[in-house]
């Protein structure tokens, strides 16, 4: 099991429902977020993955995984931060959540956990 790094920790700053935003008619409500990730720790980080968890209330579950952060490998010295946005579509209301695989300096991974959140579709 990757162990989580002490002071690496995301925060989802900002959920937009953005309706004229591409999405599929199966699932036609897209959303986008803005994420910071702080390193509060003590060494220095690369961001080399990611995996989100995307659970909708009637039991789907999309499970979104890939390298990087928005097509880049973030290098966090100790006291940065790294914030972007990214967008999901969902058909029906959903939780995401997941978390951001990291390598520290010394070639060891570790990981920090988005914190969970809602994407409600609207009325």
């Amino acid at each position: 099991m990757i162990p989580e790094l002490e002071g690496l920790r995301v925060t989802v700053d900002q959920v937009i429902y953005t309706p004229q935003l591409d999405a599929p008619k199966e699932r036609p409500f897209p959303f986008v977020y803005h994420i910071t990730i702080h390193n509060q720790s003590d060494v220095a980080v690369t961001i080399r993955g990611r995996k989100w968890v995307v659970t909708g209330n009637d039991g789907s579950c999309i499970v979104v995984e890939g390298d990087g952060v928005v097509g880049q490998f973030p290098f966090l010295e100790p006291g940065d931060t790294f914030s972007y946005n990214s967008y999901h579509v969902i058909a029906c209301d959903s939780v995401v959540e997941g978390a951001y695989l990291a390598i520290t300096q010394e070639n060891h991974p570790v990981l920090t956990r988005i914190p969970q959140f809602e994407l409600r579709k609207p009325i």
